[in-house]
């Protein structure tokens, strides 16, 4: 293995392993420490969940927070890249409806790409993070036949123009918007060797530009065991059917005797609970702490820690950022689960797209990191373990 600049050799039973925790890049947007949780460029994530997003973002890209003044700056700036090529909405328009939401996103990020790319890394990356609310409404109105897309006003803020797009039938608009501002903070990134950020980042390498890297990062969110878990846990309450403590518990009991997941709990990185499910839980208090799933999603809480930390084979029995963040849109108005794997993709982008930017502009002094060019270890005839 020429290839190989490691300081350590790579053995075979390394191998086929999803190169679980071997590390690939240098990363300077956030962590997650096994302990603490997530932090974005060292701050953690519980002293930011209430930022403004903009704030957020800012922070992501300039790697630092911002004061008063260059706040309301870029927010300026961002509400003047935030308009959409009308070619984009009337493309959207005219997409299957069989298709999945998922797959209507990767359209919407590909028509970006054809029609309003600079080619510049930095200022397409903050194009999309600005016009990616317009799209993604669009996609929920029209797939959703809710009607003509709604004209936006982002002089209102990121969020509450996003909302404001939506216009979701029913819904309190005022909670879907609280409940938007912290998701999509939560949600902006998470360190670099996720699925979707390792491949934009991979994709970009190559010098695709922001728009295609973004498609295949938001293709790599689409999958099930990745961007899709919040819909996975909202079924998983949906199935357990009851917020009594004693009959969740056994609930979680027989779905574990069956070999089934306990959705919603466990980590590959962290071994305490995620601060961002505590702070999801809280806002629950907040937003609706009448909500009969919410009291479901409360319950099990204690209780499936409670039958995971017998099992010495679970490492990590507390609540993750999905636990209860599908529990919390339902309640808020967005009933169509389908959908929360965009408003997933609508946050990582920011830092999918700020990840980009560093490597591509500022490692290596500039110079850019090279192409992702991993090794593999060729398997001789003989040893073949699967037939023709």
């Amino acid at each position: 293995m020429g290839d190989n600049l490691l300081p350590f050799s790579i053995t075979e039973d390394l191998l086929d392993t999803g190169m679980r925790g071997f590390p690939v890049s240098t990363v300077y947007t956030s962590e997650v420490d096994p302990g603490e949780g997530l932090h974005y460029v060292g701050y953690p994530i519980a002293d930011l969940a209430d930022l403004d997003p903009e704030a957020a973002i800012f922070l992501l890209f300039y790697k630092r927070l911002p004061d008063a003044q260059e706040l309301a700056s870029f927010k300026g700036e961002l509400v003047s890249r935030a308009k959409v090529d009308p070619r984009v909405i009337e493309l959207i328009k005219g997409l299957p409806r069989e298709g999945h939401p998922m797959e209507w996103l990767l359209a919407g990020l590909n028509f970006l790409g054809m029609l309003c790319k600079t080619g510049k890394y930095k200022e397409d990356g903050l194009n999309v993070v600005a016009q990616m609310p317009e799209v993604i409404a669009a996609i929920y109105r029209v797939r959703a036949g809710w009607g003509n897309p709604i004209a936006s006003k982002p002089e209102i803020g990121l969020m509450e123009n996003f909302v404001h797009m939506m216009g979701v039938p029913g819904a309190d608009a005022a909670k879907l918007t609280r409940l938007m501002r912290v998701f999509y903070v939560l949600h902006m990134d998470h360190g670099g060797g996720n699925l979707s950020t390792f491949v934009g980042k991979a994709v970009a390498s190559g010098k695709s530009d922001m728009y295609a890297s973004l498609g295949a990062a938001m293709a790599g969110l689409y999958g099930p065991l990745h961007g899709r878990a919040n819909q996975e846990c909202l079924e998983f309450l949906d199935r357990c059917g009851t917020a009594v403590p004693d009959e969740v518990e056994a609930f979680v009991r027989t779905e574990m005797a069956a070999g089934r997941s306990i959705y919603g709990f466990g980590h590959a990185v962290l071994r305490a609970e995620d601060p961002r499910a505590g702070i999801q839980y809280e806002l629950g208090k907040e937003l609706c702490p009448g909500d009969p799933l919410y009291q479901r999603a409360v319950t099990m809480r204690e209780r499936a820690v409670k039958v995971l930390k017998e099992s010495p084979k679970v490492k990590n029995p507390y609540p993750n950022v999905d636990a209860v963040s599908g529990t919390l849109l339902r309640a808020c108005g967005l009933a169509d689960s389908e959908y929360y794997t965009v408003l997933f993709g609508l946050a990582r982008c920011s830092g999918i797209a700020a990840q980009i930017v560093d490597e591509r502009t500022v490692h290596r002094n500039g110079k850019g990191v090279p192409i992702y060019r991993p090794s593999d270890l060729p398997v001789n005839q003989s040893r073949r373990r699967f037939k023709a």
